[in-house]
């Protein structure tokens, strides 16, 4: 049996292909833009300070979801029961910090 026969045979056995590292090294560039995208609105100290809050905030949040999906492999069959529990975690958390925003400004 030849590599690529072996190959075929091991896909069909365990139900994924392998993506190779061209996928990895994009999201791992990707990553490096948003984290210099980040660290350059903190360096420019003439942007407004609630811009950058807000820009920090955004990239902080695709950076997470980058990390999530490729490194953490979520973004892969059988990972629903991962999300769901992530997602619930994720909506008491910001049940909880709207909550006490909302007991400590009123």
């Amino acid at each position: 049996m030849t590599t690529v026969e072996q190959h075929q045979d091991d896909t069909v056995k365990h139900g994924h292909r392998h993506e190779g590292p061209q996928k990895h090294v994009v999201v791992f560039v990707f990553s490096i833009i948003l984290t210099a995208i980040a660290f350059a609105s903190v360096m420019a100290g003439g942007v407004n300070v609630a811009f950058t809050v807000i820009l920090l905030v955004v990239m902080a949040v695709l950076q997470a979801l980058v990390q999530l999906g490729y490194w953490m492999h979520l973004k892969d069959k059988g990972h629903l029961m991962p999300i769901i529990f992530m997602s619930g975690g994720a909506f008491v958390a910001f049940t909880a910090i709207v909550t006490a925003l909302y007991w400590v400004w009123w």
